[in-house]
């Protein structure tokens, strides 16, 4: 059966490099890159101990000449990433060299594996959950110190330790039910302390789903990073903007209209939060085929955005571009930039007074950029940046978080409500359900495999 295969990658990124690594996992790893190694001493690597390396050559299976001069280590299963045989080939990088060495595996006996299929091995084996899994993808993607450090918390068991702590809440509420049920005959006479204990344990279970959803917007935030639109007509600065946001000149600047003709997608890094910035075309009719397309895609993507920053001119009057792209933003979150603030104001801000936020800026002069950033911390943080405690990053497990809640806040208005117990025990075990599938244990096997195909290659 496939999941029994011993399976080989590449395990770092193909290209030219000092060494690159091809992982080799299963019963028969030892066997299969034995058929290709040739030792410097002369050793066997069957007898290797685990946690050993040795030097020596890898050799064309079919004309034992030397393909790449090589070091490879072992790490005997359980005691490693996948929880079987692991032997990890380092020899030089490029892409030849390494996916020769790749063939050569194959050749001796190995299956090329699927994208995620060592991690997914190491789920399968239990040497980690499903959360833990992946986070191993979210600190292999992660774009910023602070997104790094969350999945490295979750990837070191944090989440799994909350979801054990509200398991035991709800099996103890289970426990008492069962209790009651087995040792009563009529449900009208069951002990009247168990139903205040069962209320508790669930006021307990919920306070602490809700203690984990506070921050599961940020969370989301500082994994996939926060997606912000600048949108506006041509020639208001919106290049500028970018320039000086990126303090680069990424995009550029001149007073033709339209300079843009497409959208520019940067990140930037805001004290830790990952920001992608996008510098649309200037929103306006064309005859431009090609402008005509980019303001198509800006449209969209302010559709996309999670914040929109409008600028405007402040050294022109409002015309009738500008309302029509006011009227485009105005259900979405967004930033007004009133831009160009060191030359003279002709606009009436009271015609603006439907922005909640409104800013004066000098993108050219580096004015009121500082303001900005922390107006869109304060809009998302709360101004501050939680960087010690456990946040939901991943929209699955929010959503699994909100089933438990909804279950849990059901049971305890049955509780309340005098409801049959059985009812009550009905709605936790949904709750325990929604949990499981945080960590695997109640998941379904193609919603498992759908996770795993999103991994990188050889990992």
């Amino acid at each position: 059966m496939r999941e029994f295969d011993t399976i080989s990658a590449i395990s770092t990124a193909i290209g030219e490099g000092g060494i690159a690594i091809i992982r080799v996992s299963g019963d028969r790893a030892l066997d299969i890159v034995s058929k290709i190694f040739r030792a410097k001493n002369g050793k066997d690597i069957k007898d290797m101990k685990t946690y050993t390396m040795r030097y020596g050559h890898i050799i064309d299976i079919d004309t034992k000449e030397p393909i790449d001069e090589v070091i490879i280590s072992f790490m005997k299963g359980p005691r490693s990433y996948t929880a079987e045989d692991v032997v990890e080939i380092n020899c030089h990088g490029g892409v030849t060299s390494t996916n020769k060495v790749l063939e050569m595996t194959i050749k001796a006996g190995a299956r090329l594996a699927e994208p995620g299929e060592f991690t997914k091995r190491a789920f399968l084996n239990g040497r980690i959950d499903l959360s833990q899994a992946e986070a191993v993808m979210d600190l292999i993607s992660a774009k910023t110190d602070l997104a790094m450090k969350s999945a490295l918390m979750q990837s070191n068991g944090s989440l799994s330790k909350e979801i054990g702590r509200l398991n035991e809440y709800l099996l103890n509420v289970l426990a008492l039910i069962e209790y009651a049920v087995d040792f009563t005959e009529d449900e009208e006479e069951i002990d009247p302390s168990i139903p205040p204990r069962v209320s508790e344990s669930l006021e307990e279970a919920l306070n602490n789903i809700n203690r984990l959803m506070k921050n599961a917007d940020e969370g989301r935030i500082i994994r996939d990073g926060l997606s912000l639109a600048i949108v506006g007509k041509p020639n208001v600065g919106k290049s500028s903007l970018l320039n000086v946001l990126l303090r680069e000149k990424r995009a550029i600047v001149t007073d033709i209209a339209g300079t843009t003709r497409d959208v520019i997608e940067e990140y930037i890094n805001l004290d830790g939060i990952p920001v992608k910035i996008i510098d649309t075309a200037g929103i306006r009719e064309t005859e431009d085929i090609v402008e005509r397309i980019g303001v198509e895609k800006s449209k969209e993507k302010i559709e996309e955005a999670d914040l929109v920053l409008l600028v405007l001119d402040i050294s022109r009057e409002l015309d009738k571009e500008d309302y029509e792209i006011i009227e485009a933003v105005k259900n979405k979150k967004s930033i007004l930039l009133l831009n160009k603030i060191d030359l003279e104001n002709k606009i009436d801000l009271n015609s603006l007074n439907n922005f909640e936020y409104k800013i004066k800026i000098s993108a050219k002069e580096d004015l009121g950029i500082d303001k900005l950033k922390e107006e869109i911390k304060n809009m998302f943080f709360n101004g501050t940046i939680d960087s010690e405690s456990l946040v939901i990053s991943n929209s699955r497990h929010k959503q699994a978080l909100i089933r438990a809640k909804e279950n849990c806040e059901k049971a305890i208005i049955s509780v309340k409500n005098n409801e049959y117990l059985d009812l009550v025990s009905i709605y936790v075990t949904s709750a325990l359900k929604a949990l499981g599938e945080i960590t695997g244990t109640e998941l379904e096997e193609d919603l498992v495999n759908k996770i795993f195909k999103e991994f990188c290659c050889g990992k």
